[in-house]
């Protein structure tokens, strides 16, 4: 599986404010660029934090590319994957919907009410990890799902845990101009934090969009 970190922060590196609340970082022409990303991924995956916080339906917005998918063979939209350790997903929340397949990654000790809950609400509920999910032995099951090519979109968390386990192939950052500032607010890679063996990133690109930088790197 190739996994694709995908992100827009501030020039302080910060993804929203300290109420955690949606803040639109880049432009048009950035928007654009993550349409296209993922309409060439085979699924989609956010945290729960980023459920909560943005409730994404992380589809296709461009009819174009949609019909592209289809006439390949491939549903209009990528799957969606929903990362969620402590069962907080909502019943309505609108990564459920029926536009696309959605896999709620959970841990075995999800209590059962909750499963039967999401699976009612058209998920289609993965228990990888005993009281967490563990993230290698989930994208192993989203791999026999079928899902060769994976875009992350967030939260910090998240990020941080697929660094951490060394399932992260590209990173790619836009940077917008502004400053969000707050010891509290989210950064693009939270969790614990390295203290030793930093991953390290090749520069591949760095690109001017609308108003801020686009960084790519491989892992």
């Amino acid at each position: 599986m190739h996994v694709v970190v995908n992100a827009a922060m501030s020039a302080d590196g910060k993804l929203s404010s300290r109420r955690r609340e949606q803040v639109t970082v880049s432009g048009p022409d950035d928007f654009d660029r993550v349409d296209r990303l993922r309409a060439d991924s085979d699924a989609v995956m956010v945290g729960v934090g980023t459920v909560l916080a943005d409730d994404p339906s992380l589809t296709v917005d461009d009819p174009e590319r949609r019909a592209a998918r289809t006439e390949r063979g491939d549903s209009e939209n990528p799957a969606r994957v929903v990362a969620d350790s402590r069962v907080r997903t909502p019943p309505d929340a609108q990564v459920l919907d029926d536009a696309a397949e959605t896999y709620l990654l959970t841990s075995e000790a999800a209590p059962t009410d909750f499963v039967e809950q999401m699976e009612a609400a058209g998920a289609y509920v993965l228990a990888a990890g005993e009281e967490r999910v563990d993230l290698t032995t989930a994208l192993g099951k989203l791999e026999g799902e079928g899902v060769e090519r994976l875009m992350v979109e967030g939260g910090g968390e998240l990020i941080f845990g697929l660094f951490e386990e060394g399932l992260v192939d590209e990173l790619s950052v836009y940077v917008g101009a502004m400053i969000i500032g707050g010891r509290d607010a989210p950064t693009l890679a939270d969790g614990d934090g390295f203290v030793e063996e930093f991953p390290a990133l090749e520069l591949e690109s760095v690109e001017r969009v609308d108003d801020g930088v686009l960084l790519r790197w491989s892992v």
